[in-house]
């Protein structure tokens, strides 16, 4: 039997606008994590964990959208 998933999150892709630029923070981003599982994420300085995080919880600040 499949364990239930209790987060989905399929190609996030999270851009801001920065003047007349649009920077791309998260670009593709996919993974799925079930009940009872421990999930860490792990990268570089910069690399999109806490903006990953953020759009997510659509806390993203006023210039950042979710593509």
């Amino acid at each position: 039997m499949e364990q239930e998933v209790v987060l989905e999150v399929k190609n996030l892709k999270t851009y801001f606008y920065n003047y007349d630029r649009e920077l791309r923070a998260v670009d593709d981003l996919s993974y799925k994590v079930h009940r009872g599982e421990c999930v860490a994420i792990i990268g570089e300085s910069g690399s999109g964990k806490s903006v990953s995080a953020m759009s997510i919880l659509q806390l993203l600040d006023a210039n950042g959208y979710i593509a």
